[in-house]
């Protein structure tokens, strides 16, 4: 495959995306105001609880087998380890750069995981669902025949994308979440340190009960837990207690529950043949899922660039923040991701298609993931420094992933 033909596959849905969340942008300015901060609140929380949960399972149980769960074991624990390394990365940029405590979690975050959540219906706005597809149609590639390269790349990044979701809304949920606890400890303590002891009680009550705070109430955030493990007040059973708590709340997010429910009816013939194919029973409720899960990356874009227009004028970000975490993504990820795959393979861990080394290659290389403005929104926290962050991230996107992907081609032919 030639460079600028690669580059054009690679750019498609990094354009599109500019391109919605530029409508999005357009849409919240104070021209037109119908995408307005009330109108983004909202409809993100229809992302949470109803696109996201039915985009993961109408992918999951579409197509992905146990077979494939047996025999794709490595691509989790390859996850995990761009997660690992990414944080780990993002963690030395917090400590040399030293962002404000409600921005540490963020860039920890979109250093950390990448652009996995997606859309199977349409292909929109995902690159792993794009990209390998359209490297499989070349000729020249590694991967042998053009259809059933399609097909197997299809159900590896389809497999990529719900075991990246389950991580997200588990281990970067809890990193937003963890920024939005200090943010508001924060304000808490500015509240009180303004008033007398007598009417510290009533300031903690009325942040607590902000309808912006009313999100990190639903979540499981108790800014008075927060201060009572800063104070050491809570006893080793009390914490533990609360950890688990936290973990269970976090797994039971419609989200993570989905993507849970979506492997269950995969992995199990019975529940698939009741909702999958054009036989089956249940076909509508399969059919309407995958319909809703359609609006989630749109709807996600648009918050994005609702985001941006105010993003733009007041947020925090520093230059260098943003170049941080386009040379974790962007350089040190995509080198530390060739050295994994090339020892899990000289240890016989892989699978011999070299279609399957690729997937786990490129998974070091792709834009951070946008199910993290969905978290800022969701705590209130951040959201225009997270959409300045992606607009500059998904510019560099196509010509990294472009040159990565010819580096990846190019070790596996």
């Amino acid at each position: 495959m030639g460079f600028w033909t690669l580059l054009q596959v690679a750019s498609m849905p990094v354009i599109q995306v500019l391109i919605v969340g530029l409508l999005g942008a357009f849409l919240a300015t104070e021209y037109i105001n119908v995408l307005h901060a009330d109108a983004r609140k909202y409809l993100n929380k229809v992302v949470f609880t109803v696109f996201t949960p039915s985009l993961m399972f109408a992918i999951l149980a579409k197509t992905v087998t146990l077979e494939d769960i047996i025999s794709w074991w490595f691509m989790p624990v390859n996850i995990l380890l761009t997660m690992l390394f990414g944080g780990l990365l993002g963690w030395v940029v917090v400590k040399v750069l030293r962002p404000k405590p409600h921005l540490e979690g963020l860039l920890i975050a979109v250093c950390a995981t990448g652009h996995l959540t997606v859309s199977c219906l349409r292909n929109y706005g995902n690159l792993l669902l794009i990209v390998v597809p359209a490297i499989c149609k070349e000729d020249g590639t590694p991967f042998g025949d053009h259809a059933t390269c399609g097909s197997i790349g299809l159900s590896y990044a389809s497999f990529s994308a719900a075991l990246g979701s389950i991580y997200i809304w588990t281990i970067a949920y809890q990193l937003v979440r963890t920024s939005a606890v200090k943010f508001k400890a924060l304000q808490m303590a500015e509240e009180a340190s303004k008033l007398p002891n007598d009417d510290l009680e009533a300031t903690q009550g009325t942040l607590l009960l902000k309808g912006d705070d009313a999100q990190v109430q639903q979540t499981g955030v108790s800014l008075h837990s927060a201060n009572d493990l800063g104070e050491g007040k809570t006893s080793g059973c009390t914490k533990v207690m609360e950890v688990l708590h936290q973990i269970l709340h976090e797994l039971t997010a419609p989200p993570t529950l989905a993507t849970i429910f979506g492997f269950l009816f995969g992995a199990t013939t019975f529940l698939r043949n009741l909702v999958v194919g054009e036989n089956a029973p249940l076909r509508v409720i399969q059919d309407s899922i995958a319909l809703l899960g359609d609006g989630t990356i749109p709807s996600i874009t648009l918050i994005l660039g609702g985001n941006l227009t105010q993003g733009l004028k007041s947020s925090n970000i520093k230059p260098w923040m943003i170049v941080g975490v386009i040379c974790v993504r962007y350089v040190f990820l995509p080198v530390i991701g060739i050295c994994v795959v090339k020892a899990a393979s000289s240890l016989g861990l892989l699978p011999s298609d070299p279609l399957f080394a690729y997937v786990l290659m490129l998974q070091y290389s792709i834009p951070p993931a946008m199910n993290i403005g969905t978290m800022t929104q969701l705590f209130d926290v951040a959201q225009e420094e997270c959409s300045v962050i992606y607009l500059w991230t998904y510019l560099f996107a196509a010509v990294a992933l472009t040159l990565w992907s010819t580096v990846f081609l190019w070790i596996l032919s």
